[in-house]
């Protein structure tokens, strides 16, 4: 193996963690850092402390091949493919970009959502179930963040990835590969309906009367979201959106922030009741409770992104990725937790049992409409759109990763600039097309999102046992297996009231027909 001294004081160079597949040197080594190649080449290691002149020089190359194999241990031969693809194309990831997009990928419309969850469950157990699925939450995600680099030298980049090393190759494929997608392209097409819809509701605000009814449809607005979003994702990588993912949280928060603001800031409406909402059998109860819940946890996403950040952050032995891609976490979800709370409690409090279907959004344009300056809602509304378009890009990334990958991987060469755009514009019109296609899709959120909530509450858990083997009957085991087996039946459960939801209330399907 062939040595080369460092340069300057000698300092011990840190090579990177290699991926599976990983990224080739040059990529995502530290800059000054000597990585060493693969297996058939030389690789640059430093020496020892070169220029003090302790002990002879055999003791020197001794210490440095000592610490040389103690900071790299094992390698494995690098895939150059990786650096092909968008999620792992550049490394220059830090704990800032780490905060983007976790804030962007974790916090969106669904936090204007939750206080239609307190109805079925009460002041109480409303906060307590909200308290309970945050922390949850917190703790898949910092198992994931740490099993990003469970196995050293090795890096899953993907969720799939992880999911397959922890299951085994099928099985992890089977129960990873659907949720995942959904949770990416479904989210790409609800974000396309409620940035138009949105679009739409701040055109009548700002326009009023003068533009009433609206010369432009519902359709052509979601065009015109749709193509303002295709623009956007000619953006190359996923840390190329670190800008676009920092005005997605910053917009977030500021409309989280407006909503209950102005909610709690104004008259509540005269026949406003906190009284749970009690049905008249068992069943119906039973299944309105569960929805309740649903809302909760449907909530909290993003962990189907996050070691896909990590994957854009370089990382050795003595400074892995973990550290950074934790730290800009925590200040994220902080934020989060500061967005989410005030939501659902202020919310509850200004509307009560009479909060809109739409969430709080729609409250604020349905009560405040008149008492309200339209330059507030109006500005509520725009940010609403600018969020809608830079969430899109972020969980639109692992889709054009799919696609690009499928492409390396049959011609053994990048993607063109022309190819990518080419793909990136066909997802977003297919996107567009099964919105306006299939506008009963939101009658199956809730059978789908139930069958998607394992993904943040139960896989990370089984994860964590299977990878990590945490000794048997120890704390850590009991308490992965319990929350693992406790996600898995509330996944259920979700799954089984989105089935009688459907059944009960029924489905019209009506191709080709959105709202007007």
């Amino acid at each position: 193996m062939a040595m080369a001294a460092a340069a300057g004081d000698g300092a011990a160079s840190e090579p990177e963690l290699v991926s599976i597949p990983a990224t080739p040197h040059g990529l995502s080594t530290p800059e000054g850092a000597a990585t060493p190649t693969g297996a058939g080449g030389g690789g640059g290691v430093a020496g020892g402390s070169r220029g003090k002149g302790a002990g002879t020089p055999g003791r020197r190359v001794v210490e440095g091949l000592r610490g040389y194999l103690e900071d790299v241990g094992h390698l494995t031969r690098l895939d150059p493919r990786d650096a092909w693809l968008p999620v792992t194309e550049s490394r220059g990831g830090n704990a800032r970009y780490a905060a983007f997009h976790s804030l962007n990928a974790g916090l969106g419309f669904q936090a204007l959502l939750l206080p239609l969850a307190f109805p079925g469950l009460g002041w109480s157990w409303g906060i307590i179930s909200l308290t309970i699925a945050y922390f949850w939450q917190l703790y898949t995600l910092w198992i994931l963040v740490k099993l990003h680099e469970a196995v050293p030298g090795r890096r899953y980049n993907r969720y799939v990835e992880l999911a397959q090393a922890a299951f085994g190759e099928k099985l992890g494929m089977w129960l990873a590969l659907f949720p995942t997608i959904y949770l990416s392209a479904g989210t790409a097409t609800a974000l396309i309906l409620v940035g138009g819809e949105t679009m739409k509701l701040f055109f009548q605000i700002v326009c009023g009367q003068i533009c009433s009814p609206s010369p432009i449809t519902t359709v052509e607005w979601y065009l015109v979201f749709t193509s303002l979003a295709v623009v956007l994702s000619q953006l190359p990588n996923l840390n190329s959106i670190a800008g676009l993912s920092l005005i997605g949280g910053a917009t977030a928060i500021m409309y989280c922030t407006m909503s209950w603001i102005l909610s709690v800031s104004q008259p509540r409406p005269p026949t406003v009741s906190y009284d749970p909402v009690r049905s008249g059998s068992f069943g119906t109860s039973l299944f309105s409770t569960l929805n309740a819940l649903g809302i909760v946890a449907f909530a909290f996403r993003g962990h189907n992104l996050a070691l896909e950040i990590q994957a854009t952050m370089p990382s050795t032995f003595k400074h892995p990725a973990h550290v950074p891609m934790w730290r800009g976490a925590k200040v994220a979800y902080l934020l989060i937790a500061m967005c989410l709370f005030p939501v659902a409690v202020g919310g509850y409090w200004a509307y009560g049992n009479m909060m809109p279907p739409g969430g709080m959004l729609a409250a604020l344009y349905a009560f405040h409409s008149h008492d309200t300056p339209r330059g507030l809602l109006a500005t509520t509304c725009l940010l609403v759109v600018l969020n809608c378009l830079s969430s899109f890009q972020i969980y639109s990334m692992p889709v054009f990763d799919s696609f690009e990958a499928y492409y390396t991987g049959r011609t053994n060469r990048p993607c063109s600039t022309w190819v990518r755009s080419v793909f990136r514009v066909f997802y977003g019109f297919l996107s567009l097309f099964i919105s306006v296609a299939l506008p009963f899709l939101s009658s199956l959120a809730g059978l789908l999102g139930g069958l998607t909530l394992p993904v943040t509450f139960a896989y990370p858990c089984f994860m964590w046992i299977r990878v990590k083997k945490p000794e048997k009957f120890s704390f850590s085991w009991y308490l992965n297996w319990g929350l693992g087996l406790l996600g898995t039946a509330f996944s259920l459960a979700f799954s089984l009231g989105g089935v009688w939801s459907i059944v009960s209330n029924g489905m019209k399907l009506k191709f080709f027909k959105p709202p007007n």
